[in-house]
């Protein structure tokens, strides 16, 4: 191992723990994932025009539609807390925040996962949840959305990235990865309920959330572009090693490696390790590990960043359902495709 690698090694267990032992790094995640990846790539010599010019490029799409929809949701935030009150006097709690997961989970694959996130915080930024309740149901939703959104290739950008390098059609992922994807889909929103808890101020109150500003939608967007090149620059640094001591390994041992996920791009991964040449039975193993890791940490998923950042959820308040919500389903895929 050379002193590169080895650096990159001390920046990717940096990566995992100081957001967690520093108060500091935890308030300003976005410009610590970024000075990392600077940092990744400065190692590495990946500097080049093309990288910088795709770090200034790519978050534009991503952080125009948290923009415009943020402005649009606080222009419309009365109407909308005034329909979702409507239906909770026709329906309980319960089963909206069922129904909520369920069709954000599916219909992410349609209106993609940045969108579906949008909603998602919204809605819950109208409920009257407790604080601990309210970061549970989001977190929960964000694995939803994470995994519901790589039924088709406008999901997110993994789905894209899967179906090119396979030289598959449309529906590929749909067919081929429904029946893994689905059932947990559906579980989430089955189990959601019971991570609430009712609000003292019950349904009908005034909602306790401070209305966005103007200021604050540009601000979180603005945060959502340096995380989405914060993401990039650690893809682009950590390329070598993943194509060195990852995409060699076993099917099972990339499976749990894959947990990387959790604070890498799971696109550039997938970029890496996905091939025609590979057995069906491995696609399914990197996919599935790269898709549920995606949803244990905050960096882990666009949805998940967009979420914290709205709701302001701390990495510590994250991970301690994140991880081990995220260990038990990578658990249960492990015996599914590697045991039974």
């Amino acid at each position: 191992m050379n002193l590169p690698e080895i650096g990159l090694f001390g920046i990717l267990i940096l990566v995992f723990t100081a957001p967690f032992l520093f108060k500091s790094i935890e308030h300003n995640l976005e410009i610590f994932l970024f000075a990392m990846g600077c940092l990744a790539v400065s190692i590495t010599g990946s500097w080049n025009m093309h990288l910088v010019s795709e770090a200034f490029r790519e978050p534009l799409p991503i952080s125009s539609v948290v923009l415009g929809a943020g402005l649009l949701f606080k222009w419309s935030r009365k109407k909308l807390e005034s329909g979702i009150q409507a239906l909770l006097t026709r329906i309980p709690l319960s089963i909206f925040i069922f129904l909520l997961i369920v069709l954000l989970g599916v219909l992410s694959s349609i209106i993609t996962a940045i969108i579906a996130a949008l909603i998602l915080v919204e809605v819950i930024s109208i409920l009257k949840l407790d604080r601990t309740s309210e970061i549970h149901i989001t977190i929960i939703a964000c694995f939803s959305i994470g995994l519901g959104a790589a039924l088709t290739p406008i999901g997110e950008p993994l789905s894209t990235i899967v179906v090119a390098k396979l030289h598959q059609d449309f529906w590929y992922l749909f067919k081929n990865f429904g029946i893994l994807i689905l059932p947990p889909i559906f579980v989430l929103g089955f189990f959601a309920p019971l991570f609430h808890k009712p609000s003292k101020e019950g349904l009908e109150a005034t909602s306790w959330k401070e209305e966005d500003s103007i200021k604050s939608v540009i601000i979180r967007a603005l945060k959502v572009y340096v995380f989405v090149m914060a993401l990039l620059f650690l893809g682009a640094g950590f390329k070598s090693l993943i194509n060195t001591y990852l995409i060699v390994l076993s099917s099972g041992v990339l499976f749990w490696l894959n947990m990387a996920s959790a604070v890498l791009d799971n696109a550039t991964l997938a970029a890496a390790e996905i091939s025609p040449t590979l057995s069906h039975v491995q696609i399914k193993s990197i996919l599935m590990a790269l898709l549920i890791s995606g949803g244990m940490l905050i960096p882990g998923n666009i949805p998940n960043i967009i979420a914290a950042s709205k709701l302001k959820i701390k990495s510590r308040e994250w991970a301690k359902l994140g991880v081990p919500l995220g260990l038990v389903m990578m658990f249960i895929y492990f015996l599914i495709l590697h045991i039974i």
